[in-house]
């Protein structure tokens, strides 16, 4: 397609700088489509041809699901405006690979990797994950497995708790991510809503400019920090709706699939709480706990993508 790499911009003006991530609406989901880049607009190209116009440089990220292809017009325009691409499994349960919507600078991820690698900084930044989530202290004098333990047990009295609340039959958490439709609806509504949140976690982490891998409560997985800072949102935002939504569907009061009807339901909840325009704030708040000076940036560093007045390309590798 001639042409369709160019951005979608008109000859001769500059494109347009990214919208910042705060004022983002969070992501969307594509499944059975093509993305691409036509008469300078990204759209998702159905099996019959017609096209769905997606806002890209209004997103915070956009999930593949199996059965969408994207173009490399789409990818590079979707970079260009620092939207994250990441390709996901079925409900977003296992994550393929991702884009870089900005962040390639290294003084961040050294203070990141400084705090997680002195033993004191790493459970004072922990303590105040929990002092966050619970809205309390954490409990004196606690390893960083112990507050994972308690965190555990917390986290499994609200799920019982909400399961009562919305009517729901609910034994445990537990879903097999090479068998979607082996888990129960509750499970498949918790799973599909936490993707939700861990992909529009990722962008912020990556648009912040850290490392998604290195964690202080969770450790040793691609996404641990990722899953650190989803965690601190997680109980206020998509738990909540994946009951609500696996209730409704026990009553048979849905008229759409639970999967879809949690992933609306999340959209509307992360706009109703603002949740992008906190994340990257709690980051810093978190990070700032373990109590070690930040790096100064060299002089020639990336701007971190993003922030007003500031170029997507510019938060990219080179």
């Amino acid at each position: 397609m001639s042409g369709a790499g160019q951005g979608g911009g008109m000859p001769g003006l500059a494109p347009p700088s990214p919208i910042p991530l705060k004022d983002r609406a969070a992501l969307i989901f594509v499944e059975h489509a093509r993305l691409d880049v036509l008469d300078g607009a990204f759209v998702a190209v159905n099996a019959d041809g017609t096209r769905t116009q997606i806002p890209v440089g209004g997103l915070a990220g956009i999930m593949l699901e199996p059965g969408a292809r994207i173009s490399h017009a789409a990818v590079a325009l979707a970079a260009r405006v620092g939207t994250l691409i990441t390709w996901v499994g079925e409900g977003g349960v296992r994550l393929y690979s991702a884009g870089q919507p900005g962040g390639a600078r290294s003084d961040r991820l050294l203070w990141q990797a400084k705090i997680a690698l002195d033993d004191a900084a790493r459970l004072r930044v922990v303590r105040k994950m929990y002092a966050l989530r619970f809205a309390e202290d954490a409990p004196s004098r606690r390893s960083i497995d112990q507050l994972r333990g308690i965190e555990g047990v917390r986290v499994r009295e609200t799920y019982a708790l909400l399961a009562r609340q919305h009517g729901v039959d609910w034994k445990r958490r537990h879903y097999d991510h090479t068998d979607w439709e082996a888990s129960d609806v509750p499970n498949r509504c918790l799973s599909a809503a936490t993707a939700c949140l861990h992909g529009l976690s990722e962008a912020a982490v990556l648009a912040a400019g850290y490392a998604p891998a290195i964690g202080f409560l969770h450790s040793g997985k691609p996404l641990s920090f990722v899953y650190d800072i989803a965690d601190l949102f997680k109980l206020d935002t998509v738990v909540p709706e994946a009951f609500r939504i696996a209730g409704l569907a026990a009553k048979g009061k849905l008229d759409m699939s639970p999967d879809r009807a949690v992933r609306l339901a999340c959209r509307d909840s992360f706009r109703k709480t603002g949740l992008l325009a906190r994340i990257i704030p709690a980051i810093e708040e978190v990070l700032s706990a373990g109590d070690v000076p930040r790096p100064d940036p060299p002089p020639e560093a990336m701007p971190v993508a993003f922030e007003a007045g500031q170029s997507g390309d510019e938060g990219h590798r080179g």
